[in-house]
């Protein structure tokens, strides 16, 4: 296969990404057919020490700053992380950069015949991994091949049951846990941390974000049931920010007091969710020296200082100043729109707004009609966007003029006419919506799957 036969093969497997979940017994199966899979690929997944990242908000924050202090400390690593925000080889990467699309071609190559139970040109019998089954083997499977020193698996969605949950991690990690995915994981905190929490192993330490009491709870529960150690960070790890006079938006700097030592550390990334963050990797990574591994606070912060996560609170342009951000629930429009009120527009805020219809769409709308913006309602190219006539109502039921585009492309040019020099444009709703404001504003050529998707697949 090339690269482009070797998408369109793995969107004719089963994706619980693009397709609207159903039922929490059909989105969640089991583990029992990854497990065969990775049987299958000779066991991929044991042979690298792991940092296994699960939660609501800040996971994939976390993730990779764990990844690039690691890097930092000179080791070989592997990052597997989702969904992708232009391409898919982001999803897999080596020493923080995504494969090489040959690379990833072979992969899918050579994995394809081993997707199914039986004889894989039989459908008799035969059950295939889906879509993400088969991305989280070719990670595990790629890292194994490339002999990495540690991997950084961050979970798809939950926990317990979701694929990646194959490891047994030198470390777990679970970060700020909210409402999202109630139709799959739950419709209260305590549930949703059950879930979580699933990636919590026998004798094993997890680094555990500040959560709400219920979620906290439930967590603690858990780790009691499993005799596993728990890094409560804010209690065991602790974290100050301090003033720089730079730009909110570029970096910030904060202190670390983890349990070994002090760390001063810059971070490229807005938003004081982000220093929670930084702490519960610090919390991470201090667990990993405990355990006999050299990472050292000089390769904590120079890895910390170069870390790169686009698409939250990210900042495309200057003049006028654009931001996307990728706040996808109402906990994380709220901390976007804290950041906003912290650091507020000279002028009018003008917002490229789109959602996915299987989120609570209501109350983020709400919390972003507070700002007052001037919207430009829009889709995505995700099958799961909401129409922009519906997200144009969601914003006129809360007394707002609500401009329809028929493209995020559309939007942002819209948006960008409108602002002026001195404005403030956001682009925000859905990691969707960001990835494509990021391609309209930087000129990023993306990947269009129903041009790729064989037409008898379509």
């Amino acid at each position: 296969m090339d690269y482009r036969q070797s998408i369109g093969a793995l969107l004719s497997l089963v994706d619980h990404e693009r397709n609207s979940l159903g039922p929490r017994q059909k989105a969640i199966t089991g583990l029992s057919r990854t497990e065969r899979f990775m049987s299958r690929l000779g066991d991929p997944h044991r042979q690298a020490k792991t940092i296994h990242v699960a939660g609501t908000k800040g996971k994939g924050s976390t993730a990779a700053m764990c990844d690039a202090a690691l890097r930092a400390a000179g080791y070989h690593t592997g990052f597997y992380s989702s969904p992708h925000l232009h391409h898919f080889t982001e999803r897999i990467r080596l020493d923080s950069q995504p494969i090489a699309e040959e690379d990833f071609a072979r992969l899918v190559d050579e994995l394809w015949p081993r997707r199914m139970d039986g004889d894989p040109d039989s459908s008799d019998g035969a059950e295939a991994v889906t879509l993400f089954e088969f991305m989280t083997g070719m990670a595990y499977y790629c890292f194994a091949k490339e002999k990495v020193d540690f991997q950084v698996i961050e979970v798809g969605l939950g926990g317990r049951l979701d694929a990646t949950n194959v490891v047994t991690p030198s470390v777990a990690v679970i970060t700020s846990i909210s409402l999202d995915h109630t139709a799959i994981l739950g419709d209260t905190l305590a549930e949703i941390a059950a879930e979580k929490a699933g990636i919590i192993k026998p004798g094993g330490v997890v680094a555990v974000a500040p959560q709400a009491p219920e979620a906290l709870s439930t967590i603690l529960g858990v780790c009691r049931d499993q005799q596993a150690r728990a890094i409560q960070i804010g209690k065991d790890v602790t974290w100050v920010s301090h003033e720089t006079g730079r730009d909110p938006w570029d970096s910030q700097r904060l202190t670390v007091k983890g349990r070994l030592e002090e760390y001063q550390l810059d971070i490229p990334l807005a938003g004081l969710h982000q220093l929670e963050n930084a702490a519960t990797a610090v919390a991470a990574l201090e667990a990993l020296v405990e355990q006999g591994h050299s990472v050292p606070a000089e390769a904590i912060q120079r890895g910390f200082a170069q870390v790169s996560w686009p698409g939250r609170m990210e900042v495309l342009s200057r003049s006028p100043l654009f931001l996307a951000d990728g706040a996808h629930n109402p906990h994380s429009v709220n901390l976007l729109m804290e950041a906003l009120d912290c650091n507020p527009p000279p002028g009018r805020l003008i917002l490229v707004a789109g959602f996915s219809r299987d989120k609570n769409v209501a109350d983020m709308a709400r919390r972003l009609a507070q700002a007052s913006p001037m919207v430009f309602a829009t889709r995505s190219r995700h099958p799961r966007s909401l129409p922009p006539a519906a997200v144009a109502d969601l914003f006129k039921n809360e007394g707002l003029t609500a401009v329809e585009s028929d493209s995020v492309a559309e939007a942002v040019e819209q948006a960008l006419g409108l602002a002026g020099p001195g404005g403030l444009v956001l682009a925000t709703g859905s990691l969707f919506v960001v990835a494509e404001a990021r391609e309209a504003m930087l000129g990023i050529e993306p990947e269009v799957y129903p041009d790729i998707l064989p037409q008898d697949l379509r």
